[in-house]
């Protein structure tokens, strides 16, 4: 008589970070063992001032997240909550990955949990990495998001533990990305960040955010509003354009409609929206929505105005608040350095 015995394996306790809902969705059919959450976040517009308590910092986030996105703040500010709870329960568990790639959104978004976990004590728990810029087999790669099951899957193995010196640069990147200025920012470019490889791009892409001295747009903003003439005045062409052009800043399309209704919403526009719903941020309404760039815009495109003179800015990179007529740190593309106004 054959005996057929059914092994039970208890899976250990194991939480995954996401840096969005497609990717946690793709890697949960795939799965991929544990709890899967997306981080919610896009610390890389608005801003992320330096001393604030946790709970500050979630009701700053929450309020600028409301404001752009236009969603209510109680529901920004609980989403919020929750994620930082599960990241509280890391004890409860026998490992934690991050899953993030190589473009700015993600890095930063990854910095900011580095930092998040450097300040515990993480005992038992095992913290872990995929970070990616490319995957077989896709010519032109963006996200994790591009992938499939299988191929979500392929990479669950290759994780890697999460070393001090990651952990170390990641909190330090963070405290300089959070500065009043960017003096520690630009430091910490000049030095040894080979622990974190995509990390060094990453942040010069952020410096060169900051107005530029040519006429006081960022990169963002100047690659956008050049696409608009060549034809792409339709969201829907925008979008794509400004992703296969600028893919390492890593924005989605509702970071850059807000790039675009800042331009827009000026005292003195350089854009004009058409087909506009109060500037909703419904998605079917963004991609309906289409812009044609103004005189002034023509003018500012071409050197001749300066956006910030003209009309001043109030705006946060980070942990610097950019205000007034005049911008104290400007980016100067010739010689590829952040400038500071003495």
């Amino acid at each position: 008589m054959s005996v057929q015995f059914r092994v039970f394996v208890e899976l250990a306790p194991m939480l995954h970070i996401h840096n969005g809902d497609s990717t946690a969705g793709t890697a949960r059919q795939a799965n991929i063992p544990g709890e899967h959450i997306a981080w919610r976040e896009a610390l890389v517009c608005g801003p992320t001032p330096a001393g604030l308590s946790e709970q500050d910092f979630i009701e700053t986030r929450a309020r600028h997240l409301a404001d752009s996105y236009k969603r209510p703040v109680e529901k920004c500010r609980a989403e919020l909550r929750a994620m930082h709870e599960a990241l509280a329960g890391f004890s409860d568990q026998d490992e934690v990955v991050l899953w993030f790639e190589h473009d700015l959104f993600c890095q930063v978004q990854l910095i900011y949990l580095l930092h998040w976990f450097a300040g515990r004590d993480l005992g038992q728990t095992k913290l872990t990495l995929i970070c990616i810029d490319e995957f077989p087999g896709v010519q032109i790669f963006h996200g994790l998001g591009q992938l499939n099951e299988e191929q979500l899957l392929s990479l669950f193995p290759g994780r890697h533990e999460i070393t001090a010196a990651q952990l170390e640069l990641g909190s330090k990147a963070w405290a300089a990305y959070c500065a009043p200025d960017a003096l520690a920012l630009i430091a910490l470019l000049k030095s040894d960040m080979s622990a974190m490889p995509f990390l060094k791009e990453a942040l010069s892409k952020h410096l060169q955010r900051f107005p530029s001295t040519h006429n006081g747009l960022g990169s963002v903003e100047n690659a956008a509003l050049k696409l608009i003439p060549a034809g792409y005045g339709e969201f829907r062409a925008l979008f794509p354009a400004f992703v296969r052009r600028e893919s390492a800043y890593g924005y989605g399309d509702a970071q850059l409609y807000v790039a675009m209704r800042r331009l827009a919403l000026a005292p003195k526009p350089l854009v004009k929206q058409n087909n506009g719903h109060d500037w909703s941020m419904d998605a079917a309404q963004i991609l309906l929505s289409s812009f044609e760039i103004t005189d002034y815009g023509k003018a500012v495109l071409a050197g001749e105005q300066d956006f910030v003179i003209t009309n001043g800015i109030d705006r946060w990179l980070g942990g610097i608040h950019l205000r007034g007529k005049e911008s104290a740190w400007r980016w100067d593309e010739e010689s590829q350095q952040l400038l500071v106004s003495l």
